[in-house]
């Protein structure tokens, strides 16, 4: 038991410390903040490291979509130069001019109300979109786009990226009706077409309704939504409208030669080059590095089907026809377009293969029935309706897990599922766009009218329908002489004649 003295000193020592800790509080305080402030600043880095690393996402999904967008833009250009390539010389400024101005119409119908039809939510029974319509698009905003949500990029550049498609599925839709289509056509079909049409395909297979949410039809970049859309409405514009004057002759179909086959090709080069931004892009995520695999693929189909367009028409015909290359391998990348996602490097030269034999018999069959002037109709209908129904076939069951849509091909599953899938999609498409385009023409066709007459046709489509030539020197006289190679075929004519015996001349030198 403790004695009153030594209570007394533990008393006093207990007196002492609590003096001593107030003396020292202020110290203690700024210590303890300071052990706070370290423990916090693991924290506070890696806060900061995610956050920029969320920031260095969203820019990158962010430039891959605009870039890419714009190599599908680029597209244009492809198709003016096959188009004016495949026309006559008095139709290539009307040609060049039609592209200009759908491309300007349809970007402010899918602007108003095409994109929200493809990608808004709600909308009918997972028939179309339903929100979204004349967008504002503030800065980095995030519209609700379930089914592209998983992009980080804002909702502008996934607007961007959309609609260039949409612009390539119009233009597809002229090839078939050149030389003989009223211009004003083009604007009222073009419009509906941007607005309504396809984004109604589109959002079937692109943007989450019933064909590719709920019956798992896979079309990657749009096979079906994009090229088979545009060709059948040309198919449905064509049946209307009818051939070029003198393409059919007592029951013969007569080539009708386009004027310049190296501006044809070069309108091929840019189109292959655009479609690497058409099939990668798609991704539509930069740290998706499946885009490089998307590339490989898209390029060995494209070279297949060119090679195997070459093999085809020299079989048939023994010559080495350089539209039908051109056309092989517009097909194949037409065809690669829906499964690029989807197949192995080996599959995607099948697919391309498969595709130029395609487009040639496709276009020597038509010929003879249907005046399709750069082959469209083969080219982005045939070839696209292969190339949808070969992720039927081909489609990695891997990487149908990965893009989150459907299932193995039949040569790897040994199901028919995924190719009745893709057979459905198919069908469904086809009528429904060659249904609402159809009737639409026609609509047309009654009230304005869908082709010049006989007499402007013949004149040429540049200066009945825009006072203008695209090649004035081959038509009126310009100041520095007049350029008509059919009155003198073997004669320069800015070159002045040289009289007989020209002294500067001495006989034997080189010309």
């Amino acid at each position: 038991m403790a004695t009153n003295s030594e209570v007394t000193s533990l008393s006093t020592r207990r007196s002492d410390l609590r003096t001593a800790l107030k003396k020292r509080k202020p110290v203690l305080v700024i210590a303890a903040g300071f052990a706070f402030l370290a423990a916090l600043i693991p924290i506070a880095v890696a806060a900061d490291d995610q956050t920029a690393t969320q920031a260095a996402g969203v820019a990158a999904d962010t430039v891959w979509v605009i870039v890419t967008g714009c190599l599908v833009m680029f597209m244009q250009a492809g198709f003016a130069m096959l188009e004016v390539g495949f026309s006559r010389m008095k139709n290539v400024g009307t040609v060049v001019a039609k592209v200009v101005t759908n491309l300007s119409v349809s970007s402010i119908a899918y602007w108003a109300v095409g994109f929200g039809f493809a990608f808004g939510a709600g909308g009918v029974f997972a028939f179309i979109g339903g929100s979204g319509f004349f967008p504002t698009f503030s800065p980095g905003s995030q519209m609700n786009l379930p089914a592209i949500a998983a992009s980080t990029a804002p909702a502008a550049a996934k607007w961007f990226f959309e609609f260039v498609f949409c612009a390539v599925s119009l233009a597809i839709v002229w090839g078939t009706m050149i030389e003989r289509t009223k211009f004003i056509v083009y604007i009222l079909f073009g419009i509906p077409f941007a607005a309504f049409i396809y984004p109604l395909i589109s959002h079937q297979l692109f943007g989450g309704g019933f064909l590719m949410a709920t019956l798992g039809s896979q079309d990657f970049a749009g096979s079906t939504v994009v090229h088979l859309t545009g060709a059948t409405a040309g198919l449905a514009g064509l049946l209307l409208l009818g051939p070029r004057i003198g393409k059919y002759e007592k029951g013969r179909s007569n080539a009708i030669p386009g004027h310049n086959m190296p501006l044809a090709q070069l309108g091929v080069l840019i189109l292959w080059f655009g479609w690497f931004g058409f099939n990668p892009g798609s991704t539509l995520n930069a740290t998706n590095l499946h885009f490089a695999d998307i590339v490989v693929v898209t390029n060995l189909a494209a070279a297949a089907g060119a090679v195997a367009a070459l093999a085809t028409i020299y079989f048939i015909t023994k010559t080495m026809d350089v539209g039908m290359i051109g056309n092989g391998a517009i097909a194949a990348l037409v065809a690669i377009t829906a499964p690029s996602g989807y197949v192995e490097p080996w599959a995607a030269i099948v697919i391309g293969a498969v595709a130029g034999v395609i487009v040639v018999v496709g276009v020597l069959a038509l010929d003879k029935v249907l005046d399709d002037p750069v082959g469209a109709l083969p080219a982005h209908g045939l070839a696209g309706i292969w190339g949808t129904l070969s992720c039927g076939l081909f489609t990695v069951p891997a990487l149908a897990k990965f893009n989150g849509v459907g299932e193995g091909g039949l040569f790897y599953t040994g199901s028919f599922h995924q190719l009745g899938a893709q057979a459905i999609a198919v069908t469904a498409s086809f009528l429904t766009v060659f249904v609402l385009s159809y009737g639409l023409f026609w609509i047309i066709k009654k009230t304005v009218g869908l082709r010049v007459s006989a007499r402007e046709e013949m004149e040429g489509l540049d200066i009945s329908e825009h006072g203008m030539w695209g090649y004035p020197e081959s038509f009126m006289p310009v100041p520095g002489g007049v350029y008509r190679p059919a009155d003198t075929p073997t004669v320069n004519p800015h070159r002045s004649p040289e009289p007989v015996g020209n002294p500067a001349r001495s006989e034997g030198s080189a010309a």
